[in-house]
């Protein structure tokens, strides 16, 4: 089975999504693939991020991790996406990356790639299957494949039991949404090394 190439993308505020995507691409890496960790470009303007310590202290932290480009949408066989909810939906920071990736998109470079998706909120009912559903439609103008975790898994619903893709609250990142987050990124790389295989099988 070939070892295909996975991206983990994620935007974080405070640092819940840094902490999920740095899980999902070590399960991607045991599990056998190339993996890039790749954070989303902060748009906010400085201003106003220097208003609040800990937003400013996790910028600080990470700004050694590479922004995502789309380059790095054409490398990958696969996605994982991680990122806050924003009134019910992506946050302005994923969606302005995905506004960048038009070129790649009309070259055909984003089809038949996998894709899946995770999200945390400020509490237990703020949008989170939302946040991911609202997502999928964008992958699915794509022509990606999108590969959710389902119930594949105890460790989805002892996390909180979101088929669509991981779900927690903010800050509350714990061994049960470790689980979670591994398997669903362990499937994400089974799924794409199958399709993978299959493109790479002589005719």
């Amino acid at each position: 089975m070939s070892a295909p190439k996975i991206a983990v993308i994620y935007y974080s505020t405070y640092g819940t999504n840094h902490a999920v995507a740095e899980e999902a691409a070590r399960a991607a890496r045991e599990a056998g693939a190339e993996v890039r960790l790749l954070r989303v470009a902060e748009t906010a303007p400085q201003e106003v991020i220097d208003t609040q310590e800990p937003w400013k202290a996790h910028l600080e932290a990470t700004k050694d991790i590479p922004v995502a480009t789309p380059a790095d949408m054409e490398w990958a066989d696969g996605y994982f996406f991680s990122f806050p909810t924003r009134f019910g939906g992506a946050p302005s920071q994923i969606r302005a990356f995905i506004d960048t990736l038009g070129g790649v998109w009309a070259q055909g470079g984003l089809a038949n790639k996998t894709v899946t998706a995770s999200t945390s909120t400020g509490n237990n009912h703020g949008g989170m299957e939302n946040t991911i559903l609202s997502f999928y439609p964008t992958v699915m103008h794509w022509g990606a494949i999108i590969v959710a975790p389902g119930f594949t898994s105890d460790s989805i619903v002892e996390a909180g039991g979101n088929p669509y893709g991981y779900s927690g609250k903010a800050g509350a990142f714990d061994d049960k949404g470790k689980a979670a987050v591994a398997h669903q990124a362990t499937r994400l790389v089974e799924v794409t090394a199958k399709l993978v295989d299959k493109v790479a099988e002589p005719a």
